[in-house]
């Protein structure tokens, strides 16, 4: 990683995932800490984006950053033919920090290769979504008490939901057990499989959404099917409800069992899940504020012990 990037959480070791969600769960305690008062956040979003967006933008106004940067694309020199790395190289002479959403798979490693200063991920077509997946870390550790030796099902659109992806390399560390429900359209790509088969880590395939997948569960992920991604509108019409989790089928889950996505939601939760004790989606956004204050925290060097030490935030 250059700079201190962040653009794959597969990047990350086990020990750093640990240390985040440390430092997330301080940011819970403390989230109005102006530790980044002197440093300019820009957020360039290449693709629409609510939560992420807001979500990051928040982050850096608590920690008293300024924030510049596009939520439209339309409205930037890319319209006339700018190049990703002349807008990159550009806006690195304003900022700090820069948190970038792009269509396009591996544009977020292409940037933190020519940006002077640290490159966010935060979303790169179907590829990753290393920020989500840290605010579904925290969360899972939050309501499970520990990452290791969970039974977590994925569901919905696993071919391009690149939440599920990126979930995927950081839970290598903690010993897994993966359950694959998805259409045969929208399975989980085969370079995904191949990784968890080199890091033994046990998965089954499912087309059928059963009562037994769900019982068993620790940890139901739920997605989107993702209507963008789609060239043919005909297969998006026929995959599109495939799923859909109402509160009833969850009562035989396990009392610990937690249900998560990255949101937003079409029809694939009901919205009578939504006062099941064991939904969790909306804590799970707001888990992403505090996460996302740790991730620029630590992209531009400020340590966990430093900030605790309250010496003018040390950094490293």
């Amino acid at each position: 990683m250059k700079n201190n990037s962040l653009v794959t959480i597969a990047d990350y070791s086990k020990e750093k995932i640990l240390y985040l969600i440390e430092m997330a769960k301080w940011f819970e305690k403390h989230p109005n800490e102006k530790i980044l008062q002197n440093k300019i956040v820009a957020t360039l979003f290449f693709e629409p984006s609510t939560r992420t967006r807001l979500s990051f933008e928040t982050a850096a106004n608590r920690l008293g950053a300024r924030v510049i940067g596009f939520a439209d694309p339309k409205a930037t020199s890319s319209t006339k033919g700018e190049s990703l790395k002349d807008t990159i190289m550009m806006v690195s002479n304003y900022a700090d920090v820069i948190v970038m959403r792009h269509h396009l798979e591996g544009a977020a490693r292409y940037a933190s290769e020519v940006s002077p200063i640290p490159v966010v991920n935060a979303g790169d077509g179907a590829n990753q979504h290393p920020s989500q997946t840290m605010l579904d870390l925290v969360s899972i550790s939050k309501t499970q008490n520990t990452l290791e030796n969970l039974n977590i099902c994925l569901v919905g659109d696993l071919k391009y939901g690149r939440t599920v992806h990126s979930l995927l390399f950081a839970m290598r560390h903690f010993n897994p057990t993966f359950q694959f429900v998805a259409p045969e359209e929208l399975r989980m790509p085969n370079e995904y499989k191949l990784f968890c088969e080199k890091y033994s880590i046990p998965y089954e395939e499912h087309v059928e959404f059963t009562p037994e997948i769900i019982n068993n569960a620790d940890i139901l992920y739920m997605t989107r099917v993702q209507k963008e991604r789609f060239s043919d509108i005909m297969e998006y019409e026929r995959v599109k409800n495939v799923y859909i989790l109402h509160k009833e089928m969850l009562k035989d889950s396990k009392e610990n069992l937690r249900i998560l996505h990255p949101l937003p939601r079409v029809n694939e939760i009901a919205y009578d899940v939504d006062s099941s004790p064991k939904a969790y989606y909306f804590q799970q956004a707001k888990n992403g504020l505090y996460a996302r204050q740790a991730i620029l925290c630590d992209c531009l060097g400020f340590t966990l012990d430093g900030i605790n030490s309250n010496d003018k935030y040390r950094t490293i």
